[in-house]
């Protein structure tokens, strides 16, 4: 084990049709790994990858296992090819649950099913065009809070990504959104970009599907992390199993407390982190939050080595 090393494992919008399509042909362990979430699921999650259609891919139900599949794929290569285990781990958003079954508190297989359940409950609790989300670059965490205090208007908007300094996603109802879009960019935002997506993520609207959520959650055999795991909804390593279980629940309609779960890994002496998953999304963010980290990824052949040879 390596004291510095840290693994963060990526959430929704990291997907790609092709994704691994390199790493696939050259080692037989992913495509593995891929069978072995497609038996789970009941349809061949690689061809879905890599073939499309690419809107079927985009479905909240079916992008959750896509990435998760994928990050564990590229865990199990890290792994089989003597890299070294990691201090800790944490993913965001659903990149937290690729980090429990790297950590061994489920099995791939579980999470996969674990993972469309969340998929189907939280495109259930917001109607398609209903929700919305966007991402505000250039202000304060507490002036995005703001705009949208005042844009809510009775219904919901909030900040609920804070994955960089300057860096926040906000979600809510769609009216809503847009108007405090409009609100930061009143506020002297850099940009204030919708995002396309289908489901408005760790705002209040997802509590009803949290509620639903709870009974799958109760019914895996869940384990003690064998790697210590720092969650989104606290920015700490979870107590024990209880803990850990409704924080993922919160989770739903939470904020991702992204910045502060990296300045956690570097302050428990985790500054190399990488990226494991399709994209490269986490390694543009983790540098921005804390101070002395680096970052690597894994998601391409050229990746891979650079990473195993920068860490061995």
């Amino acid at each position: 084990m390596s004291t510095s090393l840290a693994f963060v494992f990526p959430g929704q919008g990291s997907q790609s049709l092709g994704m691994l399509a390199e790493l696939g042909a050259q080692y037989p362990l992913i495509l593995d790994t891929f069978k072995e979430a497609s038996d789970a699921l009941g349809y061949d999650l690689w061809a879905l990858t890599q073939q499309g259609p690419e809107e079927q891919l985009n479905q909240t139900d079916k992008t959750q296992p896509a990435i998760l599949t994928a990050s564990i794929a590229l865990w199990r290569l890290w792994l089989a090819e003597g890299g070294a285990r990691p201090a800790f781990v944490a993913g965001h958003s659903l990149g937290e649950y690729s980090a429990l079954v790297a950590a061994g508190s489920l099995t791939l297989g579980e999470a996969v099913k674990l993972v469309e359940r969340r998929g189907q409950l939280m495109q259930e609790a917001v109607p398609a065009g209903q929700g919305g989300m966007a991402a505000i670059l250039g202000l304060d965490d507490a002036v995005v809070i703001e705009a949208c205090a005042e844009a809510a208007q009775g219904e919901v908007v909030s900040a609920v990504n804070f994955n960089s300094p300057g860096q926040v996603v906000i979600a809510g109802a769609k009216a809503a959104v847009e108007r405090a879009i409009e609100g930061c960019k009143a506020r002297g935002a850099k940009r204030a970009l919708p995002l396309p997506v289908s489901v408005p993520s760790h705002c209040e609207l997802m509590r009803p599907a949290a509620e639903r959520f709870a009974e799958s959650i109760a019914a895996i055999n869940w384990q003690a992390p064998q790697i210590p795991l720092v969650q989104n909804v606290s920015a700490a390593v979870a107590a024990d199993l209880e803990t850990l279980k409704r924080d993922l629940l919160e989770q739903l309609y939470k904020p991702v407390r992204w910045v502060e779960s990296v300045q956690t890994l570097a302050a428990n002496g985790a500054t190399e982190l990488v990226e494991c998953g399709p994209g490269k999304v986490l390694a543009g963010l983790n540098k921005r939050c804390a101070d002395g980290v680096s970052t690597a990824n894994l998601n391409t052949p050229d990746a891979f080595a650079a990473a195993r040879a920068a860490l061995a």
